[in-house]
């Protein structure tokens, strides 16, 4: 699903994720202890930031899987979901905590289950169709949303509705 083709949109907060995050931290405190963090890049390094002080985790690692490829003729365009950075030293996932910021269709999470079978996932967000290949999350949003995180975009100008609706006249 690509941001244009999507018909709802849900904008997140730089506060609202933080917020939601740390409520991800609080269901995963009694689950521990864990021998350490695996960030999900990009999307996913600022809610592992964030669970990470929260659960007091000093030990983090990055997995950087590319499913998603954007550029001019196809933003958002699914791709072969493929592992282009190993976290170090993990074994098989077990006692480690992976976190993203969001499970979507799934592609990321079934190629970050297969290399680390035993880890714990957890996600922000989730939407139905990933929904079963994550152990924790917080939110749930419907599968035709796209979420505009707060790194995707920036604050500009919009006419107010008022004047939109005189251009309509």
């Amino acid at each position: 699903m690509t941001a244009v083709a999507s018909e709802k949109h849900f904008p997140v907060s730089w506060e609202e994720l933080h917020r939601n995050a740390k409520a991800l931290a609080w269901r995963l405190v009694d689950l521990g202890p864990w021998k350490g963090l695996i960030g999900v890049t990009r999307g996913g390094l600022v809610a592992a930031a964030i669970v990470a002080r929260e659960l007091d985790i000093r030990i983090v690692e990055t997995v950087s899987i590319v499913s998603y490829r954007s550029n001019d003729s196809n933003p958002g365009q699914a791709d072969e979901a493929k592992i282009v950075k190993y976290p170090a030293n993990v074994g098989d996932g077990e006692g480690w905590l992976v976190v993203d910021d969001l499970v979507d269709t799934g592609r990321t999470a079934e190629v970050l289950r297969r290399l680390l079978p035993k880890a714990h996932f957890a996600t922000v967000y989730a939407k139905p169709l990933g929904r079963p290949l994550v152990d924790t999350f917080v939110t749930e949003v419907s599968q035709d949303t796209w979420i505009y995180f707060p790194w995707d975009v920036e604050l500009q100008f919009t006419q107010p509705i008022a004047s939109r609706r005189k251009g309509e006249a």
